[in-house]
């Protein structure tokens, strides 16, 4: 079956100046989403409060993660995730986990590799915590539960770039695989580190400052030396067609303006069709086998 899109517009987990831009960023992307195939989060307007826990705007980002839970239970096959800041991805993969079982692995394609808690981060932004809370550490209401929470040894990192103390730690303690920018430009190395991993389903989390800077205007934290558009393109095909995809998410789409928004949306619509290919791919080839 074809992806459902589901689009949160969540900005509360980033503490960029940019911040609220990444509202705008999704719904510059949804403008270009089938309607029929796409459900929209209704993220609250306020910024929220920390309530202790060292998250700025904890408040509303748990209620995000509950209303994106709510919407993705609707989904009848999987889903592509449309952020928002990274801190969309938190439901998506915990969705995405329940309904493998637990026999999932994370592609987590970023600049940074969001592995800070609560009590290492310097900024407090939820968005540099996310996947560190997939891995089941974080702020009770926000890191997954033992029944989702998916396991060092099922990431693979790629792209990152920018490496805080704390995240090198996590990183050298429980060896996670790491691919550079460099790597990602050859598929195979990933699909490598992924099979390595011993999971038969697949979670991509494309921060879309993965990319060189180069290739998008609409980055609120843009890292030189990423990836370039057709790299990235080609890798996410080539991975949604190897993987039965479980879920996908697409985040940190901060637009200036409407005009550079407009400029940028060909290439992120690039990347939504290289996600959806495999899908699209394995129907065809179902189809095909079962007319012979």
């Amino acid at each position: 079956m074809p992806a459902t899109f589901v689009v949160v517009p969540l900005w509360q987990g980033s503490v960029s100046a940019r911040a609220m831009s990444h509202a705008d960023g999704a719904a510059a992307i949804r403008g270009d989403l089938p309607a029929a195939a796409t459900i929209v989060v209704d993220v609250p307007v306020e910024a929220g409060e920390a309530l202790g826990t060292g998250v700025q705007r904890f408040s509303t980002i748990r209620r995000v993660r509950e209303l994106t839970e709510q919407a993705l239970a609707q989904v009848p096959d999987w889903a592509l995730t449309v952020g928002g800041d990274c801190g969309a991805s938190l439901a998506a993969v915990a969705h995405a986990s329940r309904t493998t079982r637990g026999d999932l692995a994370v592609l987590w394609l970023d600049a940074h590799p969001d592995l800070n808690t609560p009590d290492s981060s310097p900024s407090g932004g939820f968005g540099g915590m996310t996947l560190r809370a997939i891995a089941g550490d974080g702020a009770e209401g926000l890191a997954l539960d033992l029944a989702t929470r998916v396991a060092p040894d099922r990431i693979v990192l790629g792209g990152i770039r920018a490496i805080d103390d704390e995240e090198r730690r996590f990183i050298d303690d429980h060896r996670v695989r790491v691919l550079t920018a460099d790597d990602l430009t050859d598929p195979s190395t990933v699909i490598g580190a992924l099979e390595a991993t011993g999971a038969a389903n697949v979670f991509v989390h494309v921060d879309l400052d993965v990319l060189d800077p180069s290739a998008l205007a609409g980055l609120s934290y843009p890292m030189p030396f990423g990836i370039d558009a057709a790299s990235l393109a080609t890798l996410l095909r080539e991975v949604a067609t190897r993987f039965p995809l479980a879920g996908a998410a697409i985040a940190g789409f901060a637009p200036g303006s409407p005009e550079t928004a407009t400029d940028d949306l060909p290439t992120i619509l690039r990347l939504v069709g290289a996600l959806t290919s495999g899908a699209s791919a394995r129907t065809s080839a179902a189809s095909s086998g079962s007319s012979t």
